[in-house]
């Protein structure tokens, strides 16, 4: 049973990216499990501000020493803005995946694809049962 920070406030995807949403603001960033997963990570592959996602696209990529990982949009936007701490130090996620270590914000011009995601309580009963 895993003891990974999961907070209430985010929905949560299989693949393990956390979205928060605020009004038409969409934060993503990936969970504690994902980092603890992932290790060390040494790289993060950010899009560029004004590019259109639709729900479901690959929107960056996470690079640790052991692997990389696709990080999804579960709502369709535009970046209004990348996290530029994690060019310097792509390392802040697995300090702080919730907080600091946010990877990019999307304005939402379709928020349903939050629908199907879960809550803490899911994740955290979807994480210890892999």
């Amino acid at each position: 049973m895993g003891s990974w920070k999961t907070p209430e406030n985010r929905k949560y995807l299989k693949t393990d990216e956390w979205l928060l949403l605020e009004g038409d603001t969409a934060t993503i960033g990936i969970s504690d499990y994902a980092q603890d997963q992932l290790n060390d990570i040494v790289f993060v592959e950010q899009p560029s501000v004004g590019t259109v996602f639709a729900a479901g696209d690959v929107i960056g990529v996470v690079e640790s020493v052991k692997a990389a990982s696709d990080i999804v949009t579960p709502v369709a936007g535009t970046v209004i803005e990348v996290n530029q701490v994690l060019e310097g130090k792509p390392e802040t996620i697995n300090s702080d995946p919730y907080d600091k270590g946010w990877i990019v914000k999307l304005k939402v011009s379709d928020a349903s694809g939050a629908d199907g995601m879960m809550d803490a309580a899911a994740y955290s009963a979807y994480n210890d049962g892999r």
